[in-house]
């Protein structure tokens, strides 16, 4: 599934494929936001409407593929392994974006002799965005579990799904014959959900059309004239960081990182259209199951990287904490920076599934740190969707890599498939 068909012409093959029509509906939004401002703010309905509609089913593509898949596993030990992979990989990696980041914004310095100044009503309204991403430890893990088993499909956030998910495996496992009808009806539902996202990815370049006029049309030019330095410097460091530590990565496991980008364009142009990595998960993990990585590997590693392995969101955190301290003239030597990379660490997990949960987060860290003048986060609110756009496009490929990291690291992974998709043409890795 989510793969395109052949070809029988140039023309007819290219104007067919979704990520063609997905891209051409982009420029199209593009240009109505950029020609008429208000009405392609108008066009914002369009595209919470498909991102409506893709959340709708993430829940029934989650249990139906992590039940399915650890069901199948039938080793409740080899789960934990994974898991306990996924996370290692996670933190890795994820520390490798704020470093990576911390890097960039000090030698670009973009926010040095920032001309910006502060509304009176900002200070209330970052306090309130402040207070809104304050989640201790305690009630971080008791927010992992919901009020109720049905409540977990409901609740924004995946970790909640994921645990009934993964219980209800469990359940399945240690009755072993008499649940095996269970599982198998559990698996044709899932070809019935998979089925069902692909008859919504019909409205894809609706909601990236309007997605993107809406983004052009209300924050387009003004805030790339106030703030340009910092976006350009953000798409430089997120552009580099999939160069250089993707890159690697991918080589590391035998997988060519542009023919990776190519096998999941389509989800990568909707998560630019829509600056959320919502709208592409279940699509994603149809993407990851194809290139032959076992359906228990993506169904654990997508979900939890989802709130666990955000290396995009970490690159915005960090830029973004240091530009409001070069804006505002606050000093911060290396000590306090590689302090605040340490929070950064803890709260970048700690508001998933809220929503905008990086500028959430961003407010709640200087609020918590004191480094910074929380109130300054309303300098980045203009233009917060505009770097919401690339920060998304580096989780995406983040989780995605990582699936096929920890696939390749357990040997549960199709190897000719992967080969023949994505493998580099000089790789000969067991």
């Amino acid at each position: 599934m989510g793969e395109d068909a052949p070809a029988k012409g140039w023309s007819l093959g290219v104007a067919g494929k979704l990520w063609f029509q997905v891209l051409a509906a982009m420029l199209v939004g593009s240009a109505l936001g950029w020609l008429k401002p208000d009405l392609g703010a108008a066009m914002k309905p369009l595209g919470d409407g498909f991102i409506a509609l893709v959340r709708m089913m993430i829940a029934p593509v989650i249990f139906c593929t992590v039940v399915h898949g650890v069901a199948g596993m039938n080793d409740m030990r080899r789960v934990g392994r994974v898991a306990l992979k996924a996370i290692i990989y996670f933190e890795v990696v994820t520390t490798l974006a704020l470093v990576f980041a911390l890097l960039g914004v000090n030698l670009w310095r973009p926010g040095a002799g920032a001309q910006l100044s502060l509304h009176a009503s900002d200070a209330g309204m970052a306090a309130a965005y402040a207070q809104s991403g304050h989640q201790g430890a305690g009630d971080y893990l008791l927010h992992l579990i919901p009020t109720s088993f049905a409540g977990a499909f409901v609740q924004p956030d995946v970790l909640p799904l994921l645990l009934v998910s993964v219980l209800f495996a469990a359940g399945l496992v240690l009755t072993g014959e008499p649940a095996r009808p269970v599982v198998d009806l559990i698996g044709a539902l899932s070809k019935v959900v998979f089925r069902i996202v692909g008859l919504i990815m019909w409205a894809a370049p609706l909601g990236a059309f309007g997605a993107m006029a809406f983004t052009v049309g209300r924050f387009g030019v003004s805030s790339l004239a106030s703030l340009g330095s910092l976006i350009a410097e953000f798409y430089l460091v997120c552009a580099l960081f999939t160069l250089v530590v993707f890159g690697l990565i991918a080589r590391a496991v035998g997988v060519s990182l542009w023919r990776f980008l190519g096998h999941i364009r389509e989800e990568l142009l909707l998560t630019a259209a829509t600056t959320s990595s919502e709208t592409v998960l279940p699509q994603l993990m149809a993407k990851l199951r194809a290139l032959g990585c076992d359906e228990s590997v993506v169904g654990l590693v997508v979900p939890t990287g989802y709130s666990f392995n955000l290396d995009g969101t970490c690159l915005y955190l960090a830029t973004a904490c240091i530009f409001l301290a070069q804006a505002t003239g606050t000093p911060l030597g290396l000590p306090q920076q590689l302090g605040l990379m340490a929070v950064l660490l803890l709260t970048s997990k700690g508001a998933a599934g809220v929503a905008g949960a990086a500028f959430v987060v961003l407010a709640a860290t200087l609020s918590s740190t004191g480094a910074v003048p929380v109130a300054s986060v309303a300098l980045v609110l203009g233009v917060h969707r505009l770097l919401a756009e690339a920060l998304t496009f580096v989780n995406v490929v983040g989780n995605a890599l990582a699936t096929v990291v920890v696939a390749r690291w357990e040997k549960a992974v199709d190897l000719p498939t992967l080969q023949a998709r994505v493998g580099l043409k000089t790789y000969r890795g067991a």
